[in-house]
């Protein structure tokens, strides 16, 4: 069956049923039964390796039993028996397991996953339907791992056009230009403290692989621990966890909690990585209790600024980090200066990447960049590189995303470091922390020299001036709390 059928499929079934309302829903309720599945399948491939495994879930509640369609199985469900066994005995029972102390992750992931995750179809015969598809994937087969990648993608793509509170999927060639240019090595812990669908981990352990393949038999034993994401939210979460058990990492250390809820100053040691790869949310608003866990200077409604807060408080000595930012950081004044004043004072930020703005296009037209930097030293050189739009593309778009190759240019660049000035305007050029300090730690550089107006789909055209207008206030916000703190103080 073709990836493009079964999802269609999928869809077709979902639609017939009362209780199912819209693509988010569909797509919840598509993703908790193939989170079963794979489940289920990951804990054959367990028991073939450990004679003493023993599952987490009860035996009547394993997606073998219970959901096996064969029809040589004598206690199969079927309509209302099995939507009352499915609402009244699975959920509940998933979402009361006991776990034992020290309880691997790979076990208690089942009831975190199922926390707050709902069954919405009211048809016992269409949940059978769905059942019975599902079923005709062995997810311990290579073949069809392969395959739930393209399912997947494609409920990315159904997540996303369902909007999802501001949430952008970062394109995958974004995400492995960041992971292959962090200079990871076995044994390193990587984190995403927003990670979404795992897009950054799984950049990050399809570099790891090759190198622990290579390696010692440690190394490849850490692989599956090197790995650790929070995500607040519950279906990105559950996919998460999805994708990186289909992709081999048995201990998905995944937590689902909120990563801005704990006082930053609070961290050790114990709670600080080797390399951070983000794309943290921005444009949305944090309370003030919120904002309490970060230091006075440093305190901002906007949530990517405490997210680069948070960054700075995690990453190890000597550890990396690679941070999708809006246009608004770089510019922006009051908390912003701090952190921006806190990174170039405290850590090495040696190179700042200028995006076009249509890189998350359709889903928004906020302008992006990305920061590197690391925890070694004190920064004495910060380059700035432009990644102008490729010649053969107006602007990125769903069927025309950006691609790998359109990098190119700028990963020979990235060990070759040289100014480039184009049409008397920066493309490329370093800057001494003085240099930036002096220009009050506005890191506006490198820009795009000027861009033809572009006339947008309204719905894009109503995202992109919501979008300017919220930094343009933001920025006019921040001037005014400090001319008020100068009028306090002159007083």
């Amino acid at each position: 069956m073709s990836i493009g059928n079964f999802v269609k499929r999928m869809r077709d079934i979902m639609r017939q049923d009362a209780g199912v309302n819209g693509d988010a829903q569909r797509i919840e309720q598509l993703t908790w039964m193939l989170f079963l599945k794979i489940y289920d399948d990951a804990e054959s491939v367990w028991e073939l390796m450990d004679d003493d495994f023993e599952s987490i879930i009860p035996e009547a509640l394993r997606w073998r039993n219970w959901a096996n369609t064969d029809r040589s199985n004598v206690n199969m469900r079927k309509g209302d028996a099995l939507i009352s066994f499915v609402n009244n005995i699975l959920f509940p029972k998933l979402q009361s397991l006991q776990l034992p102390p020290n309880c691997p992750r790979r076990k208690s992931v089942v009831k975190s996953v199922f926390e707050d995750i709902h069954n919405y179809m009211k048809d016992g015969v269409q949940l059978h339907e769905m059942l019975v598809l599902i079923n005709e994937f062995d997810f311990s087969d290579p073949q069809e791992t392969h395959a739930f990648g393209l399912i997947y993608e494609s409920i990315l793509k159904e997540l996303q056009n369902a909007g999802s509170a501001g949430e952008y999927y970062t394109p995958r060639a974004l995400t492995d230009f960041m992971a292959t240019h962090v200079n990871l090595k076995p044994g390193d812990m990587v984190a995403d403290f927003a990670c979404g669908t795992g897009g950054f981990l799984n950049s990050a352990r399809r570099v790891l692989e090759p190198q622990a393949a290579a390696g010692t038999n440690e190394d490849r034993e850490l692989l599956s621990r090197s790995f650790f994401g929070i995500e607040k939210k519950p279906l990105p979460y559950l996919l998460c966890v999805t994708n990186l058990l289909l992709n081999g990492i048995d201990e998905p250390n995944i937590q689902h909690t909120n990563s801005l809820a704990t006082n930053v100053q609070e961290f050790g040691e114990k709670d600080k990585f080797d390399v951070i790869l983000m794309n943290p949310p921005y444009g949305g608003s944090e309370k003030s209790v919120i904002q309490g866990n970060f230091p006075e200077q440093f305190r901002s409604a906007e949530t990517a600024d405490l997210f680069m807060t948070l960054i700075s408080y995690r990453l190890k000595k000597n550890g990396r980090a690679a941070v999708v930012i809006p246009d608004g950081f770089l510019f922006g004044s009051g908390a912003k200066r701090a952190i921006k004043e806190r990174l170039i004072t405290k850590f090495n930020v040696h190179t700042i990447v200028r995006l076009p703005t249509s890189v998350f296009a359709p889903y928004t037209s906020i302008a992006t960049n990305v920061i590197f930097f690391d925890n070694t030293e004190p920064t004495k050189e910060t380059w700035f590189y432009r990644v102008d739009m490729p010649e053969d593309y107006k602007h990125f778009s769903k069927t025309k995303p950006m691609l790998l190759e359109h990098l190119k240019e700028l990963d020979a660049w990235w060990t070759d470091r040289k100014s480039i000035s184009v049409d008397g305007f920066d493309k490329a050029r370093s800057y001494t922390p003085e240099e930036l300090k002096n220009n009050d730690y506005n890191l506006d550089l490198c820009g795009f020299p000027q861009e033809e107006e572009e006339i947008l789909p309204p719905k894009e055209l109503i995202e992109k001036y919501q979008a300017d207008r919220e930094a343009r206030e933001r920025v006019m916000d921040e001037m005014l709390s400090k001319i008020l703190a100068k009028i306090g103080e002159a007083e």
